[in-house]
């Protein structure tokens, strides 16, 4: 069985009511704290040193590429988007029969 991220409520409440969008920092009761690109990397496993990405994509059928991706497809698009409930309801509990297909869907 695959287990999913808890989000905390409680914490994401405190950090939202300590956000401040004009510095882009969090204010804390220790000190003042701001996320930087190389806490992303860190967390994220992403590089940052290299040549910057960037341009327009442009992308054909949510439909066929969800297929492709997941092996099913939503019937509740918006846009690009895929409601976070039906990901869960289709994606919460993996079988140990899976493939190794179905288990990167799952992924």
């Amino acid at each position: 069985m695959l287990v999913g991220t808890k989000l905390d409520p409680a914490l994401i409440s405190a950090l939202v009511e300590r956000w401040r969008p004009g510095t882009h920092t969090f204010h804390l009761l220790c000190n003042e704290c701001i996320i930087t690109l190389k806490n992303i990397a860190l967390q994220l496993d992403l590089p940052v040193d290299g040549a910057v990405v960037m341009g327009v994509a442009s992308v054909g059928d949510w439909s066929a590429i969800c297929e492709q991706l997941l092996g099913k497809v939503s019937n509740k698009f918006s846009s690009s988007r895929i409601e976070m409930k039906w990901l869960e309801d289709n994606f919460n509990y993996i079988d140990n029969s899976a493939s190794a297909v179905e288990s990167e869907q799952y992924a």
